[in-house]
């Protein structure tokens, strides 16, 4: 019988599964023509239920999507290694966003996790035309910062995993030279202060109009330069995620 320590095997495992999870997330930023994309994870916990992705799907199209799983810790992390998972396993068949997340919710439909789904967002951006196409499942709406302004696309859906069933539709915007489109899981929106005021996206258009002309990746560090500055220091209660993708 072993008499290794429960809590060095707890260290063990725990260091092991942010190992999974680490493997899934990009290693670096995307960058030469036509586009550049940079992201941030910033897990709650030692391991986080966040999951990214993002990689050209020929010598057009781009695929980024990101996702972010009820919960925080090791079982979301798991669970979010599951949704990730899946969606590698039929992304690159070319299927349109909507049905890329009805596949991913009927594989999660199978077999059911109690209190575990995930909030997903899958966009496809054709470098020919400028137009990106997404479909959303439960995240906020994308922010489209353009050359005069920052604004909240569309976006609804039921996060793959909670029903049968579940349908969802395509969203599309124009990108023109200089513009970018922010993605997010909704911990950084809900990202609270001391007296438990929320960040907010109205805190976040401003801070993407005031530096709409930055780079992708100064862009990303300067929104969560105003986010460290408004919690200053308080406990961060879920995981953060975001990517931007900036036409150049």
């Amino acid at each position: 019988m072993s008499t290794q320590p429960v809590w060095d095997i707890r260290a063990h495992e725990l260091e092991a599964a942010r190992g999974v999870l680490q493997g899934m997330v990009p290693t670096g930023l995307l960058q030469g023509h036509p586009v550049e994309l940079a992201f941030r994870f910033r897990p709650a916990a030692q391991v986080g239920g966040d999951f990214l992705d993002f990689f050209w799907l020929d010598k057009q199209r781009l695929v980024l999507y990101l996702g972010d799983v009820a919960g925080k810790g090791l079982p979301a992390a798991l669970y979010g290694a599951l949704a990730a998972g899946t969606l590698r396993g039929f992304h690159k068949s070319g299927v349109t966003p909507p049905a890329l997340l009805e596949l991913l919710n009927q594989r999660l439909r199978i077999r059911v996790f109690p209190e575990h789904y995930c909030a997903v967002q899958y966009a496809v951006f054709d470098a020919s035309s400028g137009e990106i196409r997404y479909a959303s499942a439960g995240l906020p709406p994308p922010l489209h910062v353009t050359a005069t302004d920052c604004v909240q696309l569309d976006g609804a859906g039921l996060p793959p995993g909670l029903f049968d069933g579940s349908r969802y539709e395509t969203f599309t915007a124009q990108l023109a030279p200089g513009d970018a489109v922010l993605f997010a899981t909704d911990g950084l929106t809900d990202a609270r202060n001391a007296k438990r005021e929320e960040f907010g996206t109205e805190q976040l258009v401003k801070v993407c109009a005031r530096h709409r002309k930055e780079s992708a990746e100064t862009l990303l560090g300067l929104i969560f330069e105003a986010l460290d500055t408004f919690v200053a220091g308080a406990p961060q209660h879920d995981d953060i995620t975001a990517a931007i993708l900036k036409i150049v």
